[in-house]
């Protein structure tokens, strides 16, 4: 009697471990409203980037930053001009560290972690991504 109710729990858990992950876009979207420079320069601490942004390899392996702000903003090498975007890719896992003029603190990382193989790894990824979008629609 027990059996059907246990593997009505555990199917989703069996797909969620190992169905492949598909998403819409590789973009990880963030952008510098408008008014962040003036904000500042008024005393505001304004946060508009976290730290960190967390990146997959092959599934949201691409930082797209878009500048809607009325002044141009750097991000490591590139000076991104009002209005514009800047797509950066990333091929290897890894941290990187990059000079932002649009973070309080002018520095920001990217960590860049593999795409999860089937099973733990990939439910453990399932399970952040959910959080993370539970985090964003409450703040």
């Amino acid at each position: 009697m027990w059996l059907l109710p246990a593997a009505a729990l555990l199917a989703p858990l069996g797909w969620a471990a190992f169905a492949p992950i598909e998403l819409a876009t590789r973009d990880e979207l963030f952008e510098i409203p408008p008014g962040t420079y003036a904000r500042r320069m008024a005393g505001d601490k304004v946060e508009i980037l976290p730290d960190r942004i967390d990146l997959t390899l092959g599934l949201n392996d691409q930082l797209l930053l878009r500048n809607r702000d009325d002044v141009p903003q750097q991000f490591g090498p590139v000076l991104i001009m009002p209005g514009q975007s800047f797509r950066l890719p990333f091929e290897v896992a890894s941290t990187y560290s990059f000079a932002c003029s649009a973070h309080a603190s002018g520095q920001m990382a990217v960590v860049v972690t593999p795409t999860p193989g089937a099973g733990w790894p990939r439910l453990q990824w399932r399970w952040q991504q959910l959080k993370k979008r539970w985090n964003e629609e409450n703040r």
